[in-house]
């Protein structure tokens, strides 16, 4: 039995977990709740089906559609069929969808909602290799002989000769076989493909299993769309350790879900956990004086407490005291705005700045911040519990090498690295050098071992002066404020650092209510003086840790 393929290690996990909820969603506003054998079947006869449609070893199904059960199912449908999935962004444009079901051969497709059914069948009738189109949402109204409701295709797998098929074919499935092909947006031309195996993802289930403690009494929130290697690894990991994966089909409803749920652990990309703090940070400070004092004497405190208990450094009864008036008057505040103790949180995608980690941290709350990519399947390094140093990505995981080049570029070789980019030779052979994968990230690693990522080489700006700045620290420092929704840094080629802004509107159109700034439109509001010399002043001082040549 070959316990080293994802379908497989699910089958038997099932059998395990039996009556055991491994999924949770809502519908019609009520939550409904998916066995590991629910699930299990459901696989299987998906994967039925896709036999009976002729599919077979190594080609590609698509699935093009937001966070839902149905998703998760049909990914491990393909895999139990030894097809291939191929994930489309739900966002994604009809000719962007339809240049990867041509370019990756898709047979057949997914679509989540009425909006991607209506972008495939723009374009399914050109394109005859496209055998079906499979819609998850069964209220819109379809069209064409070839699409069909989700239910209606798991029944035409409901034959005990198919599920025999399905499970001959998972007792010979191979760790080396080839998992899913996900298409990366490029700035320029169009996605490559980047081709991951069973064996890249299996690296990191070893990786998570040395570092985190996940199991049957954990949920997490499936919060990340599920077309990203980050959100999907994951799932797959909580899913293989009988862990509840609830799912978000809408990212705008995180707020609720966080404290409706309660997840244990989830990962997240860093403007979560920005938009978090800044909304805290925001109403602290339109409290008392007196207020302002308590919440900063606490997060100190907090900080100061969480540290020691690192360390082993032995916690006074002062410290101790303080602690715990801390946490009942403030800190708790912060954990149950996104729903009580969590046994770690995960931040990845871009950077955290070291001042919303000890923010979190004071709550007793870890973001283990990590790094990685698509063609690394994602991890690099991460910070664990037990082992992490804010500010930084963590140290290497197992079987991972980092080396920095001549130019600072973080290099990687690994069990996690990718082989090839999809029909692409020309963009594979790009991508390495001696065999090892550039990232094209510029970092470092410190004297303890922790990696800092501190830009990309292509956004290096070069001031007319001769300065080389990196924008990511600017934004960084400077992106916190609680009045700023996104900034970008500018000045390559130029005297000095400019930066355009996208202020967080619902929190100035407050504070402009409040110091009786009137306004008609959002315009009107950001060329009004004061609003533009309010934030110039609020640059000012975020500035302070800035060298002169890289302040705005």
């Amino acid at each position: 039995m070959n316990n080293e393929h994802l379908a497989v290690i699910l089958r038997e996990k099932a059998k395990e977990y039996g009556s055991q909820v491994a999924m949770c969603y809502k519908k019609c506003n009520e939550w409904c709740e998916i066995t590991y054998t629910e699930l299990s079947e459901k696989i299987q006869t998906g994967a039925a089906t896709l036999l009976k449609l002729g599919i077979k070893n190594g080609e590609k199904i698509g699935i093009f559609s937001p966070n839902k059960p149905e998703w998760t199912i049909t990914d491990f449908a393909a895999q139990s069929a030894c097809a291939v999935a191929v994930p489309i962004y739900a966002t994604n444009t009809a000719q962007q969808t339809e240049f990867i079901v041509k370019d990756a051969d898709i047979r057949v497709i997914f679509t989540g909602n009425k909006e991607q059914y209506e972008k495939v069948m723009t374009f399914s009738d050109k394109i005859s290799k496209l055998i079906k189109i499979v819609s998850f949402d069964e209220s819109i109204k379809l069209w064409g002989n070839k699409s069909c409701y989700f239910s209606e295709f798991l029944k035409w797998g409901d034959s005990p000769k198919l599920i025999k098929r399905v499970n001959d074919n998972l007792d010979n499935a191979k760790i080396t076989d080839l998992t899913t092909i996900i298409y990366t947006s490029g700035t320029t031309g169009n996605p490559k493909g980047v081709v991951l195996r069973h064996s890249n993802f299996i690296h990191q289930f070893r990786s998570l299993d040395s570092y985190f403690n996940i199991g049957q009494k954990d949920i997490s929130l499936c919060f990340l769309p599920l077309s990203h290697v980050y959100e999907r690894i994951w799932t797959f990991y909580i899913l293989c350790r009988g862990a509840v994966n609830t799912y978000l089909e809408n990212p705008r409803l995180i707020a609720e879900y966080l404290r409706e749920v309660k997840p244990t652990v989830m990962v997240a990309v860093p403007r979560l956990y920005e938009k978090i703090y800044s909304a805290v940070m925001n109403k602290v400070a339109q409290s008392s004086a007196m207020k302002q004092k308590i919440f900063s004497w606490a997060k100190k405190v907090g900080i100061e407490y969480h540290y020691a208990r690192k360390e082993n450094k032995l916690i006074g009864p002062l410290l101790h005291s303080a602690y715990i008036l801390a946490d009942k008057m403030v800190l708790k505040k912060i954990r149950d705005a996104v729903g009580g103790h969590k046994n770690f949180f995960s931040a990845g995608g871009a950077a955290l700045s070291k001042e919303i980690e000890e923010f979190f941290y004071a709550a007793d709350l870890l973001v283990c911040q990590g790094y990685g990519l698509t063609e690394t399947s994602p991890m690099v390094s991460c910070n664990r519990p037990g082992d992490y140093k804010f500010g930084t990505v963590g140290k290497p995981i197992e079987d991972c090498s980092v080396r920095i080049s001549g130019e600072g570029e973080i290099q990687i070789k690994g069990s996690n690295v990718f082989e090839e980019y999809y029909n692409n030779p020309e963009a594979t052979a790009e991508a390495f050098v001696d065999g090892w994968f550039k990232t094209g990230d510029v970092g470092y690693v410190d004297e303890d071992g922790y990696l800092h990522i501190t830009d990309r080489i292509k956004d290096i700006i070069i001031t007319s002066g001769g300065k080389n700045i990196s924008p990511q620290h600017i934004e960084a420092v400077l992106g916190i404020d609680s009045y700023i929704e996104f900034i970008m840094a500018i000045g390559d080629g130029r005297k000095y650092i400019s930066a355009l802004i996208v202020p967080n509107f619902p929190v100035l159109e407050e504070y402009a209510k409040e110091k009786s700034i009137s306004f008609a439109s959002r315009d009107e509001l950001i060329n009004h003086p004061d609003i533009i010399n309010f934030y110039i002043d609020r640059l000012e001082k975020r500035s302070a840790e800035l060298a002169n040549y890289e302040k705005v």
